[in-house]
């Protein structure tokens, strides 16, 4: 006789609780990955965020 195995069980209760979360995941870093590779040196030197923040971080900078 087969044991019963619980996993699909699990896995089938777990994905109907967890499932807005996971999908909103994956939007929310498909979003920050797309604008991130979209940004440019140019606009890095013209971001009030970016100038405030190089002062502080200038010498751990990575020379390339």
């Amino acid at each position: 006789m087969r044991k019963f195995d619980p996993w699909p069980v699990f896995f089938k209760r777990e994905w109907r609780r967890n499932w807005p979360f996971l999908v909103g995941f994956a939007i929310t870093g498909a979003l920050i990955t797309k604008f991130s590779l979209g940004l440019t040196e140019e606009d890095a030197k013209n971001s009030p965020f970016v100038q405030r923040h190089k002062k502080k971080y200038a010498s751990e900078t990575l020379i390339s």
